[in-house]
Order: C-alpha cells, then structure tokens, then sequence
C-alpha cells in the first residue's frame, strides 16, 4: 500500500529579508512543528546537516534557517517546499544596518555599526574579505542552490526558478501578497491554516536619508542582487 510523502516547509529565512514576520506568522499557527537552527557553511554546501536536521526531526513541518547554504535538500519520503523573501538590496542593507546599530549583542556587524555611520559600514564590509553582506547577498546564497562553473548571477537566478517551481518565492515590498499565496499554498496540506499579516523586527524608519553617494555605491554594488529581484518581480507577475 502506498502512502504519501511527508511535506515539509523550508524558510531561507534571509537577513533583513521580513523573514522575522514570516517566522512569526508561521510559528503561529505551527508551534511546536515549527522548528529553527543555523549550521556553519561547511565549505560552501551545508545541505547534509540539513536534511539530517529534517530527517531526524519526524515531528517538525516548518523549517526556518538563516543559514542553510547549498542544493535544495533531497530526502527520500520527503517533499522538501521551500520559501523564500527578496528585497531591494539598497532597502536592505540600509535596514541591516540601523538593526545592528540597534541589536544588545557583541559580534563584528553590530560593533561595527554601532561605532560608526552608514557610510564607514558599508565601506568596512566591502572591504572585507569574504563578507557579502554588503554586496549580493541575497545573490550569493541563492547561486549556492546551483553549484558550478557559470557566473554567479547565473547560477542565483536558477536557484530563483528552482525555489519557485518547487515553492513559494515572495518581494518584501509585497508582503501581503506572498502571505496570501504562503496561504492558498500551506492549505493544501494544512487545511486549518491562516496566516494574517504581522510586522516584527522591523528596523527605525525615523532617521534622516542616507547621502546619495551611499546610495550610488551600494548601487553599483549591488547590481547582481537587482537583477536576480527584476527576474523575481517578472517571474510573479507570470
């Protein structure tokens, strides 16, 4: 006798992505099958310890992680639906910074901006070797979806087909449309599921502007990370 495949949700939960909310809305509903851990990079790919963490946690439906890098986990018995936001990378560094200004931690990123202003953040991050919080994140983690030898942009906008053939990609500029989809989506398996719009970690929208030639460099840092939300907003509109 056959029987049908576990179903399971998994949140790219980006950084300053409205990923926050969306745990939220989820967590909500989920409770204690809404389940969320970090992994460390592992070169590059992480995917293992992922789908380990999906196997070996029978109880859990919803899946939420800043830090899953790799191919879409594969699991036998299991359907893996991925979810994930994208915002205007301009948006979203300058929400990430006020937030670490913002954040009662001790590490790199929220010293860093706590001890200088936007301008001093953003060249000290894209001085750094390595770190691209600054510049094509959100390109960066969606190409690790699609290992290879083509252009990292490339790679980025598969790994966008991917999710949203298999899953529910969302703008954060249009929230409220990708809860409504995340809806008609998650009662397919959920019957009982409802999610209503909310708004956490939401970063001080109070301070002035930023200078304009910030926003010129991140910019024209940031063009990959353009690209790959233009073909995002074109593949939403259908």
């Amino acid at each position: 006798m056959s029987t049908s495949p576990r179903t399971v949700f998994l949140h790219y939960h980006l950084f300053k992505n409205a990923g926050t909310s969306l745990d939220a809305i989820l967590k909500a509903h989920f409770k204690e099958r809404w389940l969320t851990d970090e992994f460390g990079p592992k070169g590059g790919n992480n995917t293992p310890r992922v789908e380990e963490w999906i196997r070996t946690t029978p109880e859990g439906m919803v899946y939420s992680t800043h830090t899953a890098i790799g191919p879409l986990p594969q699991i036998y018995g299991v359907q893996v639906i991925p979810l994930i936001l994208l915002r205007d990378p301009v948006k979203r560094i300058i929400s990430a910074y006020k937030f670490e200004r913002q954040q009662q931690v001790d590490n790199w990123g929220a010293n860093l901006a706590k001890s200088t202003d936007l301008e001093g953040y953003v060249k000290t991050r894209l001085a750094s070797k390595n770190d691209r919080q600054c510049r094509n994140f959100q390109t960066d983690r969606l190409a690790s979806l699609q290992p290879g030898d083509a252009p990292e942009v490339r790679r980025a906008i598969a790994g966008l087909e991917q999710i949203h053939a298999q899953g529910l990609v969302g703008l954060v500029s249009d929230f409220e449309d990708f809860i409504d989809r995340l809806n008609a989506l998650v009662q397919k398996f959920e019957p009982s599921f409802k999610g209503e719009v909310v708004r956490s970690n939401v970063s001080d929208k109070s301070s002035t502007s930023p200078d304009a030639q910030v926003i010129e460099l991140l910019t024209q840092t940031n063009q990959d990370d353009a690209q790959v939300l233009s073909h995002a907003e074109a593949l939403l509109r259908g």
